[in-house]
């Protein structure tokens, strides 16, 4: 059974005060599973209300009481992840191992978050002079507004919500309307550790007439957004406008090198498993294949193999290995990407259809000898879709990976340390892993550079997104 949808705002479950909804669709089926109601203008109203009277309590709470209450909160969302990765799969497509994963991360970015607030330091600098104090003091920003996607409905909310309810700030959710009541749960599981009415509303709706309204209100002091470069450029200009602190985590376009002495079993197993993953809509999948000429036939042949290996159908199949995409728009995208490589001299190596009438479902793809010309090259692609071209020069590959504006994630796959070094000097990226993939893990910094964004939401610097810096100097009496 498919849960109903509520908005959560100072402190109550309620549905939207205007009547308006949309269909929750699931995208294995393509049937309508529930709705999700929009917030109004009056619930954006209360909500911000809420939040700055939230706000003036919680900053007023011990960084260890709020540490205890997001320690609760992450035992909760563990005792609960069996139940929230089914409504997960059955609203985004993602298999049942995938959604699960997803749902004890949460409880880990829970426990960090929690743990990095009490350490969140101020500083005493030495005086010129006797008697002064000159003290430096972390203060939270204020009240948030969050913008969550639907390709990970947990995983990029959780992070926002406890850096903000870990730091001392209240939260305005504006969580995704293909994916509400997975992301709904994770919010519940704040409300039952205890966080206290006001410091966590949840909406949905229209999502520009809901950034439009909290972005300039003079309550929000900070923004936080995870999604498209398009809409982020946007909401970062309508950010200045009105001087807020922001964080921006936007699309990318990941390239993958593996050079010549790579270990190429190990290169082929690890960026395949990354690559199809959540059917590829993940924002640091590797999307653009560089490999050696050397080994390129290689590489392909054994991409091409685990590629026809993955088992696609609904999620809540226990079998299923990859879900369909989340909406027909994707579906539509694929097609559009592998016709225009084709076009363009691009082999289609395998797959390149879609599965059925029925549900989103799409082949794992891989192309090759793909032109740099073609749409897949130069546009992210968010879904299971695969170019692999060949080089053979260091300086040549460098300037590939490096030739879009995108700079998120980039993996490189070298025996030599020569060569890791290199490479991970001369990417322009705020992500790089090297013969392995370690990145998102709660403790360290995610985010990009250039077009992919503003900041982190991970490591240290994700707190320090939520801080104020505030300079105190005196006199001793």
């Amino acid at each position: 059974m498919y849960p109903e949808v509520q908005l959560h705002i100072d402190g109550q479950w309620c549905a939207g005060s205007g009547g308006k909804s949309e269909p929750v669709l699931n995208p294995a089926t393509g049937e309508a599973i529930g709705r999700v109601p929009h917030a109004s203008r009056d619930d954006l109203d209360r909500a911000v209300a809420a939040s700055e009277k939230g706000f003036r309590a919680w900053k007023k709470v011990s960084a260890f009481d709020r540490y205890k209450t997001l320690r609760k909160a992450a035992d909760l969302i563990r005792s609960r992840a069996d139940d929230i990765a089914r409504v997960m799969s059955l609203e985004q497509g993602k298999p049942l191992g995938e959604a699960r994963g997803e749902t004890l991360l949460a409880g880990d970015l829970m426990d960090w978050f929690g743990e990095e607030s009490r350490r969140a330091y101020g500083r005493v600098i030495p005086a010129r002079s006797e008697g002064v104090y000159q003290l430096v003091v972390k203060e939270p920003v204020g009240p948030v507004a969050a913008f969550t996607p639907w390709n990970f409905p947990i995983n990029q909310a959780v992070r926002k919500l406890s850096a903000a309810v870990a730091t001392g700030c209240s939260i305005i959710l504006k969580g995704p309307e293909e994916t509400p009541a997975s992301c709904a749960d994770l919010v519940r599981c704040y409300v039952d550790a205890g966080v206290p009415a006001g410091v966590v509303q949840l909406v949905y709706g229209v999502p520009s007439e809901i950034s439009e309204y909290l972005i300039p209100h003079p309550t929000i002091r900070k923004v936080t957004f995870t999604g498209s470069t398009a809409v982020g450029k946007h909401l970062a200009m309508l950010a200045g406008q009105h001087m807020k602190r922001i964080t921006m985590e936007l699309g990318g376009h990941a390239p993958a090198i593996v050079f010549e002495d790579a270990d190429v079993d190990v290169a082929i197993k690890v960026l395949s498993a990354n690559k199809y993953r959540n059917a590829g809509q993940v924002c640091v999948s590797p999307t653009r294949f560089l490999v050696h000429e050397k080994v390129y036939g290689q590489f392909v042949d054994g991409f091409v193999a685990a590629a026809k290996g993955i088992k696609v159908g609904d999620g809540l199949d226990k079998d299923t290995r990859m879900g369909p995409l989340a909406n027909s728009r994707r579906l539509e995208a694929m097609e559009a990407f592998v016709a225009d490589a084709q076009q363009q001299g691009a082999r289609l190596a395998t797959g390149g259809r879609r599965i059925g009438n029925k549900g989103n479902f799409y082949e794992p793809t891989v192309l090759t000898d793909v032109p740099l010309s073609a749409r897949i090259m130069n546009e992210e692609p968010f879904g299971p879709v695969a170019p692999i071209v060949s080089f053979s020069d260091f300086d040549a590959v460098v300037a590939e990976a490096n030739r879009l504006q995108y700079g998120l994630a980039a993996y490189a796959y070298t025996k030599s340390a020569k060569t890791a070094a290199a490479i991970g000097a001369a990417f322009e990226s705020g992500m790089v892993s090297i013969n392995h993939h370690g990145l998102a893990l709660p403790e360290v910094p995610f985010g990009g550079i250039k077009d992919s964004g503003f900041g982190s939401e991970g490591g240290s610097e994700a707190i320090e997104a939520y801080l104020n810096t505030k300079f105190i100097t005196q006199v001793g009496l």
